[in-house]
């Protein structure tokens, strides 16, 4: 094996590099997946609708054809959707939405007035500062408390948990940036995120307002199609991204997700549309996949291997892109440490042309959509950049800031690497 190996990559040394990308393009595909039209490619303003629409008709302009009977694949979903944008007054002063203060994912619907009554963090050491704690009324009352007593707040006991329900509203101090998720349900009480440094001292009164509903079916979509093969169409060379994002909080608030994954979705359209040219036509068929709900749980690559457009078995090799708008820092691929020779194939096609500084390698994580195709036994990596920005589940991840360092190397990486793979 290790002679095949030396063979493939001789050849793919002297094949010839794949031309320069055209960024114009690229910041373009970036800037519209990023725009305030689709809303944070998510479960508000049909965000992640409108981001599908948009990637099939681009597959339709290239010429691909559908992996099934349509270009989507269908399937639902339990999303709680902050539906207008939440307002938060401490003390007559109004906090900026999305800058100051957000409402958590899962957080229930209200509106009103409360006074503020600080956790006494003394109730996680003894029981008498608890039971003096929660025996004061928090029916008018905004429960303020630390990110890192969270957790905490959630192991003390059954009666305690229930009158922390009783207050009209919680307020968590974020220390750092307002990250945020994708929630199924919805939390008994209105939660609201702050940071810290935009949290007043002596803080006493907070007027709020959160609107949120439940969708208990949402319904989305995957989107695929494919290159068929020249030599071995049965045979499948696999990309993947996920296209979709947190969404946003309202018309006001909405999370960009430039690098988490426009980043990865336009290396997903820039490779089809390389493989699309009849100069290019690959041995194996290659098809580009680009998943729905990987934020809410990786739900829509777990959704097709349960339901695959062909078996999962004809597939060689599949590459996830996930986060790819960086790579001052190089370049992790997870899975590299499981698959051992492709990672060695990968590196020394990287050394012979000095794309990145460094490709490093993890095991096994469950951190992206190769992994429910890991687990079916599907030969897979994860890629993923490094350096350049921190900005990661927020509303500050926007095209931009984001560097895009070696976007152009990581695709000719990809293409010399699929090039080896079907010799």
């Amino acid at each position: 094996m290790k002679q095949l190996y030396t063979l493939l990559l001789l050849q793919c040394l002297f094949a010839t590099v794949a031309p320069a990308q055209d960024m114009v393009q690229v910041h373009q595909t970036i800037d519209t997946l990023t725009s305030p039209y689709f809303h944070g490619r998510g479960y508000i303003e049909d965000g992640d609708k409108k981001a599908a629409a948009y990637i099939q008709n681009r597959f339709q302009q290239l010429g691909l054809k559908p992996l099934g009977n349509s270009y989507f694949q269908y399937f639902t979903f339990p999303v709680n959707r902050i539906t207008e944008t939440p307002r938060l007054q401490v003390n007559g002063v109004q906090l900026i939405p999305g800058k100051d203060f957000l409402a958590r994912a899962s957080s229930a619907s209200g509106i009103g007035s409360a006074t503020v009554l600080a956790l006494d963090t003394a109730v996680f050491n003894s029981e008498a500062a608890a039971q003096k704690f929660f025996s004061k009324n928090f029916s008018k009352k905004a429960l303020v408390y630390r990110q890192q007593d969270s957790k905490r707040l959630s192991l003390l006991p059954q009666n305690y948990l229930l009158k922390l329900q009783k207050a009209k509203v919680h307020i968590i101090l974020q220390p750092k940036e307002l990250l945020t998720t994708v929630a199924h349900e919805q939390d008994a009480v209105p939660v609201l995120e702050v940071k810290e440094s935009a949290w007043p001292a002596g803080a006493t009164v907070v007027n709020y307002c959160v609107k949120a509903e439940v969708n208990a079916a949402h319904q989305t979509q995957n989107v695929a199609a494919f290159v068929k093969g020249s030599a071995q169409p049965d045979s499948f060379l696999v990309f993947t991204a996920h296209y979709d994002h947190l969404g946003g909080q309202g018309k006001s608030v909405y999370f960009p997700g430039a690098n988490d994954n426009a980043s990865g979705t336009t290396m997903l359209l820039e490779l089809a549309a390389y493989y699309s040219k009849p100069e290019n036509q690959p041995k194996y068929s290659i098809a580009f996949i680009a998943f729905a709900a990987e934020e809410a749980g990786l739900l829509g690559s777990f959704y097709y291997v349960q339901n695959p457009l062909f078996p999962l078995n004809q597939i060689r090799f599949l590459t996830n892109l996930d986060l790819l708008g960086t790579g001052d820092d190089g370049l992790m691929v997870v899975n590299g440490k499981v698959h051992e020779q492709e990672f060695a194939l990968l590196t020394s096609l990287n050394e012979q042309h000095k794309y990145l500084s460094q490709i490093r390698s993890r095991g096994k994580a469950a951190n992206s959509d190769h992994y429910p195709f890991s687990e079916k036994g599907v030969p897979a990596f994860f890629f993923y950049t490094l350096g350049g920005t921190a900005a990661y589940h927020n509303t500050q991840d926007f095209a931009a800031q984001l560097p895009l360092t070696k976007f152009p190397e990581v695709f000719k990486l990809l293409t010399d690497f699929t090039a080896a793979l079907q010799q």
